[in-house]
């Protein structure tokens, strides 16, 4: 009899949480603002970004000259500078003033200034020196001014070294010019581009940020409508909240089923970032993160009274959340204290581990601590979900209690 029971009411329950998914399905379809962030927010931002960071790195960064020595050897610096593919001479400058006008009006990027005694030092075998002045605010274009000066300075020191050596042979003058050749690579972003290097944390946030939004839009709309009084009947019948959870979250994750794939497997692929995940890892990491995302929106919507409060919570906190997960800055550079508050988010540990397993090439093995901290996201948050959802359901029968 007991066994029979069980049966029945697991029966029931599968019954009841089908019911509420169809509902919450048709409620998903008829919300605009819902089909936004779910469906056409995951499709169309994730081609913006890959095609605006598709070129992977900055090339021709304009720069201005202040060429105060007039020199053979000042013109040769400029002329290797503006050959290399990062930089481009765009005009030249009278004094740092003049440059510093034309930085901002952002007619250039990065100043070089080449001071009057550049060659005469050179030829009374004394250090010179070339100043790089950069704009900060991009430090893509930093990087490639600076680097670019860099690179030639130390060719031309290695030409310098080589007249001044007296060596008779090619080989005597490699080993003069450079008695200890080290070569570097990018192991995890072949091109050494922006977009392999972030992109692929931004397409895990994607995932969490617009769960959240929908959900909690759709739960402001409930509000403003009042539609949490049908919870009332349908919690009488249901026989409790968790019935309610599941079934709305089965909607959740049927749509991004869909939409996980599209983010974390065909993107990538479109627009040739690393893809070095095996699809059975990738999977493992998944099911808990969009479950994770999902019972985290559910939780989130308690603190959502009207539509708009859910887009200017998260919005605000999505480029802090990015930060957080250790992915555009080192995580050993976090204090402790935000380390600790970035745990409170599925997107610190779905990053994370999307990253090792995807663009690393690691298995799930290396991402254990981030798997497992996935699983205990989704039962935490699962717990507070139908928390929520009981609240919710008390409060909407003492307002039906009051009306009548």
């Amino acid at each position: 009899m007991k066994a029979e029971g069980l049966l029945k009411t697991i029966i029931e329950g599968c019954r009841d949480a089908a019911l509420i998914w169809r509902d919450e399905m048709r409620q998903t379809f008829k919300d605009e603002g819902v089909i936004i962030f779910f469906f056409l927010v995951p499709l169309v931002y994730p081609l913006l970004y890959s095609w605006i960071y598709n070129n992977e790195v900055v090339r021709e960064v304009p720069v201005v000259v202040i060429d105060n020595s007039h020199s053979q050897m000042s013109r040769e610096f400029i002329r290797k500078c503006n050959a290399s593919p990062d930089v481009k001479v765009v005009c030249y400058a009278d004094d740092i003033d003049e440059a510093k006008m034309l930085v901002g009006r952002n007619v250039a990027k990065a100043v070089y200034y080449i001071p009057t005694d550049f060659q005469s030092r050179i030829y009374r075998l004394q250090q010179s020196t070339v100043s790089v002045y950069c704009d900060m605010s991009l430090m893509l274009a930093y990087k490639a001014a600076y680097q670019t000066a860099v690179a030639v300075s130390q060719e031309m020191n290695s030409e310098i070294q080589v007249k001044l050596s007296g060596k008779y042979t090619k080989r005597e003058e490699q080993i003069q010019a450079k008695p200890l050749d080290v070569g570097g690579g990018a192991i995890f972003s072949p091109a050494g581009g922006y977009g392999s290097f972030v992109l692929p944390a931004v397409l895990m946030l994607i995932i969490q940020q617009t769960l959240v939004l929908g959900i909690g839009l759709s739960a402001g709309t409930a509000r403003e409508t009042n539609r949490f009084q049908d919870l009332v009947p349908i919690q009488r019948h249901y026989h409790g909240t968790f019935r309610i959870v599941l079934g709305k979250s089965l909607c959740y994750l049927m749509i991004y089923i869909l939409m996980g794939t599209w983010l974390t497997v065909i993107v990538p692929r479109l627009f040739h970032f690393p893809c070095l995940a095996h699809w059975q890892d990738l999977l493992a990491v998944m099911i808990p993160y969009t479950l994770a995302c999902i019972f985290f929106g559910i939780t989130v919507s308690c603190l959502v009274r009207y539509r708009e409060n859910v887009m200017l919570l998260m919005v605000f906190v999505s480029v802090p959340l990015l930060f957080l997960s250790g992915a555009s800055w080192p995580q050993s550079g976090i204090p402790g204290f935000w380390q600790g508050v970035s745990w409170l988010f599925p997107s610190t540990f779905g990053i994370r581990a999307y990253i090792r397993l995807n663009t690393m090439g690691g298995t799930l093995g290396d991402v254990l601590t981030e798997y497992h901290a996935l699983w205990l996201h989704v039962l935490i948050y699962f717990v507070i979900a139908c928390l929520v959802y009981r609240v919710q359901v008390d409060r909407a029968r003492r307002h039906a209690e009051n009306d009548e």
